[in-house]
């Protein structure tokens, strides 16, 4: 699921720009104050420096906050949730590099927010299935991790919407956090043809159709699928995600305008 384009590149040049023009006040405060008036390049600039550089602090430190425009990650994302992203779950990555600072590993089972492998200036959500060197076998909508199947059963209390219609709900547990997904209800898992398995990573995969695969996770990759298993371009299309474009883990719904009971909705 594409969640939008980070800003926090921009931010960080309206930052620098504006520190540009606040160090400038500086230099020339005595000379701005006889005139009695603010240059322009002072009111739209150097004022503006402090509340940038907080909310770029914010953003790469502490927490950010996307909008969620497609279906790929239902039910537990809706199209128009704007959802709460923690940058302090697995450390903040500084603005135009992949370097970390690292206060956690993600875990099996997490919401993560990530680059797009395929244009690292857009964001993507899915749900963290497979760890490095984890061998994930798919089968029929049902995941194994290391020859263990993630606990599976149908889940009729989901009360459905419009864009779920031909689909079931299932419960799902992943390292012991249980979530629901949504398949197609005549051919679970059948509709996303693992091609990333078949160019990519032949040596790591085997398949034998978009219901039957398995694959080992290389070391510092993770694998990623959506909710949505049916309806969903994750690693089985684009491959495996390296550890190095994690960006943050989301954590709450914050709020849907369309919808405001799915407000402060954990995931």
């Amino acid at each position: 699921m594409q969640i939008g384009i980070s800003l926090m590149e921009y931010m960080s040049i309206a930052a620098l720009a504006t520190g540009i023009f606040w160090v400038a006040a500086r230099v020339r405060k005595q000379a701005i104050l006889k005139t009695g008036k603010k240059p322009l390049w002072v009111t739209f600039g150097a004022d503006f420096f402090g509340v940038i550089a907080l909310m770029l602090f914010c953003r790469v430190a502490i927490a950010d906050w996307q909008e969620v425009p497609s279906g790929s990650m239902e039910p537990t994302l809706r199209v128009g949730d704007r959802i709460l992203v923690n940058k302090l779950a697995y450390g903040p990555r500084l603005p135009f590099t992949n370097t970390a600072i690292k206060f956690g590993e993600p875990q099996r089972g997490d919401v993560v927010v990530f680059r797009y492998p395929g244009d690292v200036s857009i964001l993507y959500v899915k749900r963290l299935i497979g760890l490095p060197n984890d061998v994930v076998t798919y089968n029929r909508g049902v995941v194994r991790i290391n020859n263990q199947a993630f606990q599976v059963r149908i889940d009729d209390s989901v009360m459905p919407e419009k864009e779920d219609a031909g689909q079931i709900f299932a419960d799902e547990t992943a390292g012991n956090r249980e979530h629901v997904i949504k398949l197609n209800n005549t051919m679970p898992g059948a509709r996303i043809y693992p091609d990333a398995w078949l160019i990519q990573y032949k040596e790591n995969c085997i398949v034998a159709s978009a219901q039957e695969w398995q694959c080992t996770v290389p070391a510092g990759k993770y694998l990623m699928m959506g909710d949505n298993r049916d309806n969903s371009a994750d690693s089985r299309v684009w491959g495996f995600l390296d550890e190095r474009e994690v960006y943050g883990k989301a954590v709450k719904v914050i709020v849907n305008f369309s919808d405001f009971s799915r407000s402060w909705k954990s995931l």
